[in-house]
């Protein structure tokens, strides 16, 4: 199951499989393509999985151990990487609440957010290898861009797990908290993120170019937000 919360502007997706360890089934996908069409405008989307053990463990073996043909399985990777990349193309920031471990494929729907932030115990991990695969969700290619190729190969040709701190170390990782702590921290960050300046600076930091950088800055301006912020700030300076 994929729930979705929307509460002013945020929205929050959270995969709810305990009996799969939150693992991607056919069916996930398809709801999680639902979710998304859902948070459509909100100035945040945060992804979760339920639970404080695990993230998402990967895709579900169960269910997928029915695809035995080529066919079958070009089919299933390409339509688990458009929802990757559909969530790495949402408008407004995407941050991965890494509230257990990614593995698998967990680690390739987290790598799909802009931002990730981790409980101080969690381990991430492109293990595919272990089972003579590879990432097929759009993982190495996003993990290249984060942590460039030659780690890239090295961290998912052996399937390397890291835990929290290593990867925060290496860019795997953005922000890791206490675990005491997880709920309100990564709420607070996707909250100081749910603002039209950040869905802005977002687009731009993707390669809008300068003309559109300078009109996005000043739509921004003349915007009512902009000076009341200004009328607020002149206010505590007096």
């Amino acid at each position: 199951m994929v729930d979705l919360e929307l509460d002013a502007g945020l929205a929050v997706i959270t995969i709810d499989r305990p009996e799969a360890r939150n693992a991607i089934a056919p069916a996930t996908m398809d709801e999680l393509d639902k979710a998304i069409d859902a948070a459509a405008g909100a100035h945040a989307l945060v992804v979760r999985g339920a639970g404080d053990r695990v993230f998402v463990s990967g895709g579900d073996l169960k269910q997928l151990a029915a695809i035995r043909t080529e066919e079958d399985a070009t089919a299933m990777a390409l339509r688990m990487r458009g929802v990757c990349d559909r969530l790495a193309a949402f408008p407004a920031p995407v941050i991965a609440a890494l509230n257990g471990h990614a593995l698998g494929g967990g680690a390739e729907v987290a790598v799909a957010a802009d931002i990730r932030i981790a409980a101080d115990d969690v381990t991430i991990g492109f293990t595919q290898s272990k089972l003579a695969i590879m990432p097929a969700w759009g993982g190495a290619e996003r993990l290249a861009a984060l942590v460039g190729r030659g780690r890239a190969l090295l961290l998912a040709g052996a399937g390397e797990t890291l835990d929290a701190a290593e990867a925060e170390r290496v860019g795997l990782v953005d922000r890791v908290v206490p675990r005491a702590t997880f709920e309100q921290d990564w709420r607070a960050l996707a909250r100081s993120l749910a603002h039209p300046p950040a869905r802005e600076i977002k687009r731009v930091a993707a390669g809008a170019g300068a003309d559109e950088a300078a009109r996005a800055f000043a739509r921004l301006w003349v915007a009512d937000e902009h000076w009341q912020a200004v009328e607020r700030m002149t206010r505590r300076g007096k």
